[in-house]
């Protein structure tokens, strides 16, 4: 079993910042692709960045710029540094971590943690 466990979200004002932190633990052999999705009242969740076990990484065009995804391999853990924050990017913010283990590949989500950008 694979645990994925998220931090950092909170209220924040318009131009501030957060750090959010995801730390996946468990039966794991190597992880491929880890990344950050939101879902905002009413919206589909939607892919905000993710970063490849290469290294590469993407970003949906609304938070290039502000945002940028990175990742300790030797720790399992991704991060997601926001800044400029806008009331839009108010959301739950979900990890997802794609884990390989005995050769079978499985994506597992974290619980959600909210970011709040006030006006």
């Amino acid at each position: 079993q694979v645990q994925v466990v998220e931090s950092g979200g909170g209220l924040v004002q318009a131009g501030g910042s957060l750090r959010l932190s995801c730390a996946a633990s468990g039966s794991i052999s190597r992880i491929n692709a880890m990344g950050w999705y939101r879902q905002a009242p009413g919206k589909q969740r939607e892919l905000v960045a993710a970063i490849f076990s290469g290294g590469s990484t993407i970003y949906v065009d609304s938070v290039k710029g502000r945002f940028t995804i990175s990742r300790d391999n030797a720790e399992n853990t991704v991060y997601l540094q926001m800044n400029s924050l806008k009331p839009e990017d108010t959301a739950v913010y979900y990890c997802n971590v794609d884990v390989i283990f005995l050769g079978l590949l499985r994506a597992y989500w974290g619980q959600g943690t909210q970011v709040t950008v006030s006006s």
